[in-house]
């Protein structure tokens, strides 16, 4: 399987709040400063990359935002006219599809479509070439919906391509399955952080994906890792230490800290135990969590030396 800036297409999941936008974001860096052309895809999203990489707000509309780095928040409308202007390559006939009521009723009522349209338009993208023949992205990184919409989007190319009548729609459907199967050039990034609840999200994320959907893993970043400051037999003294000193005491503030800090090392450790047993072989990413005020752009370069 080639290296993760090496791929073409990278889904990035997990679960609401374990810092998806951040990964994405870190990612692109990364690629975008080894040469590689990004395009980062959000999925109707509340745009939150612009803050992150200290640019103007993203539109529905692929915009460059750095050098080699291009992103775009794709609104199902929109995504599905520019889709179908890039599969048809007839404004004509695009126009005479897409501006036809009936149409885009049926269009906007058929189940999935709305994601296929922002799915496709990415994976489109994968295979656009410039007027000198060259590809005008090397990696597209779709920074998919919080678990259950992320799934839900990862499956509608194979029940298009089950269920649509043999034409261009199924066509595109399978092409694009077809990619997202293969690790040769794409791969999904599991994003979780280290504590109980993301660790078992993440485990049954990573089946479906695996058993499902047939889609190959290919990283899992752990965001926000604490350094340790407890030895395992430390963090019993760390825990009751609190109990043993009365509230008036000036250190009950940082005994209470302290306690508060055994626990989460002792989960965070708990957690990463657990996804190493489950997930096996998966190559993993240790993001550690950066205690600034302002998480901006200097953050994230931080975190793309990582990748």
């Amino acid at each position: 399987m080639p290296a993760l800036l090496d791929q073409s297409f990278l889904f990035v999941v997990g679960k609401g709040g374990v810092g998806k936008t951040t990964v994405t974001a870190a990612i692109a860096l990364a690629a975008s400063r080894k040469g590689k052309r990004v395009l980062v895809a959000m999925t109707n999203a509340k745009e939150r990359l612009s803050t992150l990489l200290g640019t103007e707000p993203i539109g529905p509309t692929n915009q460059t935002i750095a050098p080699n780095l291009d992103a775009v928040n794709m609104i199902p409308q929109v995504a599905l006219e520019e889709y179908g202007l890039m599969v048809l390559k007839s404004r004509t006939l695009q126009r005479a599809i897409f501006e036809n009521r009936i149409v885009t009723g049926l269009l906007r009522g058929t189940p999935g479509m709305e994601a296929w349209a922002m799915l496709g338009k990415a994976f489109f993208h994968t295979k656009e070439t410039l007027e000198n023949g060259r590809k005008r992205y090397d990696l597209v990184i779709v920074d998919a919906p919080a678990t259950g919409h992320g799934l839900d989007m990862l499956r509608v190319p194979k029940v298009i391509a089950d269920v649509a009548p043999p034409g261009l729609l199924r066509r595109e459907a399978e092409d694009a399955l077809a990619l997202f199967r293969d690790p040769a050039r794409a791969g999904v990034v599991l994003v979780t952080l280290p504590e109980d609840m993301p660790t078992n999200e993440t485990i049954e994320l990573h089946q479906a994906i695996v058993s499902e959907l047939r889609m190959p893993p290919h990283t899992l970043v752990v965001n926000q890792v604490l350094p340790r400051l407890f030895a395992p037999t430390e963090r019993p003294l760390a825990v009751g230490l609190a109990e043993l000193l009365p509230s008036e005491s000036p250190l009950h503030g940082l005994a209470v800290a302290g306690r508060t800090r055994a626990i989460r090392e002792e989960v965070q450790e708990h957690s990463l135990a657990k996804l190493a047993d489950a997930l096996p072989g998966l190559p993993r990413v240790s993001l550690p969590m950066l205690f600034t005020p302002e998480f901006e752009r200097e953050a994230i370069e931080s975190l793309a030396s990582a990748f």
